[in-house]
């Protein structure tokens, strides 16, 4: 593979230029988790895609934050998938239609966005640029679309809020033994104006990232969990020691985050918070249909971007089957391997409300911080309404399944 040349070792590019082509590095970390950050200011060539973005990421990460932000688990053969599965989905464009006039805005749980693009729940993302999850909470609110803010967050959940009024925003929940603490979160996300809770049920452990073991991830020194700042301990440093396990984040989970939770917990959750609530890391129909029974808002189809159990299917691939199942009772959200215009085309037309991105966002921070991110969801918009202007469409409300075939389908015509 290739990659393009890192900036001047100052962290700056003092000039735009071209990508430099060159043979990349292994992969797998080698630097120290306390390696400093490059924060570019003026980073010159500006990326056309996400896989450029991705590509120039990894070119001026430290070791550390890259291998954790773009890792899977184990053999990442689901992170493999979660891309596979979307180019074997072909597009089937309708003609002949007026199309000079798209509208992408949608509601997700009940609010208005301009775009079905949304931004998932990603952890310490001030590894990627120091402004973090304040410069992706802007850049957000300046796309007037979703973010969804990670329990796990280098940034208190109220400074996000904060930097961003009035936007339209879920908090991510981890639910942990120590009750007290879940509840603190829930009451802090309610009163700084999150309006759902994104709860991660799919997380009893941590599934294991080699990259993170080999090169025993931790949190670098001067970053904390922002939203356990005043708790002190395990909570707020918790991920800065890689631990017996080999990965700060694995030792922190094993240490605090509740292995027993089940579905009564959900009708705990609902009653402590009128946020409406999101079951995230659904991936069978049988579970969807529980999540439906417990009264559950929204269904967020997702493998947890491959990071979990590896070999489970690519989530485009369940998606089907989990909307058939759920029935419009309640709202169906899917994230992993969304980086084009015409992935997102083809998770709505199977039936998801809106898709949720990761990583792309952690590439566009990496490059220049919130403009960055800025560019990447624009990016990934202007692809969106191109493609639905050449399937014949002008809102995404007229996608159908008719709308896509599997390439097998095809495949067995000729």
């Amino acid at each position: 593979g290739y990659h393009f040349a890192a900036p001047p070792a100052s962290g700056t590019c003092s000039a735009p230029r071209p990508p430099t082509m060159q043979r990349s590095a292994p992969w797998y970390p080698l630097g120290p988790a306390s390696e400093d950050t490059p924060t570019p200011r003026a980073a010159g060539w500006q990326p056309v895609s996400v896989r450029e973005y991705e590509a120039y990421a990894k070119s001026v990460l430290p070791a550390n934050a890259w291998s954790y932000y773009a890792s899977g688990a184990n053999d990442m053969i689901t992170l493999v998938e979660n891309r596979a599965a979307f180019s074997r989905l072909r597009l089937l464009p309708r003609i002949l239609r007026d199309v000079s006039a798209v509208d992408t805005s949608t509601t997700v749980c009940g609010l208005r966005v301009s775009s079905p693009i949304c931004i998932a729940p990603t952890a310490m993302q001030r590894m990627a640029h120091n402004d973090g999850e304040v410069a992706t909470s802007r850049a957000a609110a300046s796309a007037n679309t979703l973010m969804t803010l990670s329990s796990w967050s280098t940034t208190s959940l109220e400074d996000v809020a904060s930097a961003a009024p009035g936007a339209p925003r879920f908090f991510q929940l981890y639910v942990y033994k120590d009750r007290e603490v879940t509840l603190d979160l829930i009451r802090r996300a309610e009163a700084a104006g999150y309006t759902a809770l994104a709860v991660t049920v799919d997380t009893p452990v941590l599934g294991r990232r080699e990259g993170d073991v080999r090169g025993r991830f931790a949190l670098p020194p001067h970053l904390t969990m922002g939203n356990f700042a005043n708790k002190g301990g395990a909570h707020s440093r918790g991920t800065q020691s890689s631990g017996e396990k080999g990965s700060g984040l694995a030792s922190y989970v094993a240490s605090l985050v509740d292995p027993t939770l089940d579905w009564s917990n959900i009708q705990w959750l609902r009653k402590n918070t009128s946020m409406r609530i999101v079951v995230k890391g659904v991936m069978t129909p049988e579970d969807a249909l529980e999540a439906v029974r417990h009264g559950v808002d929204g269904i967020w189809v997702s493998n947890h971007g491959a990071r979990q159990l590896d070999t489970v299917p690519a989530t485009i691939e369940v998606l089907p089957a989990i909307v058939s199942a759920v029935g419009g009772r309640a709202e169906v959200y899917l994230d992993g391997g969304v980086i084009r215009g015409t992935d997102v085309i083809k998770a709505l037309a199977l039936g998801a409300r809106a898709v949720f991105i990761g990583r792309p966002v952690v590439w566009g921070l990496a490059h220049s911080g919130e403009e960055g991110v800025k560019h990447v969801l624009k990016l990934m918009n202007d692809e969106l309404v191109m493609a639905l202007q050449l399937m014949g469409c002008t809102t995404v409300e007229h996608l159908r399944p008719s709308h896509v075939v599997h390439h097998n389908r095809l495949m067995a015509r000729l």
